[in-house]
């Protein structure tokens, strides 16, 4: 309910779920179940294209949809050689990874509509502009939390406070955020401080008037077109394979994706593995799609910082190229 009175979802509401219909996003966000709530009609869409898309839009006048932002690029450059009258758009949600604020300043002027920032997470913690916020508050930050009862934190490597308006990783405790992983206490004490709150992996600022500004993340989370992949995850998986002796998985730029992923691998004395066999190994663990490697390399050793740690900001710069 909090969401579409944000939202403003109505009876009228036509949504356009063209994102997978299974994704928190489009889901509750406020989505699909938000525009079952309020009466509206929900237009589902077989695949993510522009061309499909503006059709159906055009056909049920559709008014509201989301979209994430490689997704949203594309949409914008299509739209403006495109014949389907979109004219019945009145809101569109990006969200999923970060905007660029040079996008965000074009994006209401191209498709005549409001654009509302998304920012969340799968755990809990949802932050949405409002509909009525000034332009440089829509196009600028990624908006503020729900409800008056999530709590925010923003801290430091030590993880203490930073001072407003700092840099810092965003730590968040609420109504409807988790309070633990089910049976995984060493998860648990990574992901939470003494008092509850939830280590998102977002490096934010925060502006006097409450909004946040995503600046980047921990780097140990790949943001993969607005899906999350924790990095520690799949490495553990990928060192029980036998054949394997060391890995590092990075994140890489991706001009449509924002980011993918980049498995380093380190073999074992006497052992020629193939990329198709690593990925084979981790289909057969049920990993998701989402997560596979979409790039495999191999090398004799990994990068070690002095403390003798895996220098992945080496191996960042080193594969980015």
């Amino acid at each position: 309910m909090g969401s579409n009175h944000i939202c403003q979802f109505n009876a009228e509401t036509r949504y356009l779920c063209t994102l997978p219909a299974a994704h928190n996003f489009p889901l509750s966000s406020p989505g699909s179940l938000g525009t079952f709530f309020a009466g509206g009609c929900v237009v589902l869409s077989l695949d993510s294209s522009p061309e499909n898309n503006f059709s159906l839009i055009e056909k049920h006048r559709v008014n509201t949809c989301a979209l994430v932002p490689p997704l949203a690029l594309l949409w914008m450059q299509y739209a403006q050689n495109a014949q389907q009258d979109i004219s019945s758009l009145k809101l569109i949600q990006v969200g999923g990874a970060k905007f660029s604020e040079n996008a965000a300043n074009k994006f209401p002027k191209i498709f005549d509509c409001t654009l509302q920032q998304v920012f969340g997470m799968a755990e809990g913690l949802v932050n949405y502009t409002r509909l009525d916020d000034p332009i440089d508050v829509i196009t600028q930050t990624q908006g503020r939390p729900i409800s008056e009862h999530d709590e925010i934190l923003i801290v430091n490597e030590g993880g203490l406070p930073v001072v407003l308006g700092e840099e810092g990783q965003l730590m968040t405790r609420g109504p409807y955020t988790i309070r633990g992983y089910y049976k995984a206490a060493g998860h648990n004490q990574r992901s939470f401080n003494k008092n509850g709150f939830y280590a998102t992996g977002d490096l934010v600022r925060q502006t006097p008037e409450g909004n946040l500004i995503v600046t980047g993340r921990n780097k140990d989370q790949i943001n993969r077109g607005g899906e999350k992949i924790a990095t520690e995850e799949i490495e553990n998986i990928l060192l029980e394979h036998s054949g394997i002796h060391d890995v590092a998985l990075v994140a890489v730029p991706d001009e449509f994706l924002g980011e993918k992923s980049c498995a380093i691998i380190v073999c074992n004395k006497d052992v020629n593995l193939k990329p198709v066999s690593i990925k084979k190994f981790l289909y057969e663990q049920g990993i998701a799609e989402y997560k596979i490697p979409d790039h495999i390399k191999f090398r004799k050793q990994l990068p070690k910082t002095p403390v003798g740690k895996i220098n992945k900001k080496a191996l960042r710069a080193e594969y980015s190229s």
